[in-house]
């Protein structure tokens, strides 16, 4: 129990984590900071579910983009602020990227 309590893993579930989030991936060892979600990369097709900026640096320039997905995510270091509004948008970002799921499936 006294594990638990001093836990300090924060889970990443399974929906879009908001702006301001910190997250390692496997594929990196600099921490990132998540700025925007469901983008899509210039010249690439196909839409990635964040675009992050190194942490503490922030955003260099477009060379120092990084476009990844929620399943690659290993761990959530500090979780964004989560007001009605992000919840809100968390909403209509789901229900946009079921829709491109669904149109993906059709064609």
């Amino acid at each position: 129990m006294a594990n638990e309590i001093n836990s300090l893993v924060i889970d990443k579930g399974t929906d879009l984590l908001p702006i301001g989030t910190v997250v390692l991936l496997d594929i990196m060892v600099q921490p990132l900071m998540i700025y925007g979600r469901m983008q899509q990369q210039a010249d690439k097709e196909g839409v990635w579910d964040y675009v992050a900026c190194p942490y503490p640096q922030g955003h260099i320039s477009e060379e120092t983009n990084v476009f990844f997905n929620h399943v690659q995510i290993k761990q959530v270091i500090f979780k964004g602020f989560e007001s009605e509004g992000e919840q809100l948008m968390k909403e209509k970002l789901k229900s946009l990227s079921a829709r491109n799921d669904s149109d993906e499936k059709n064609h």
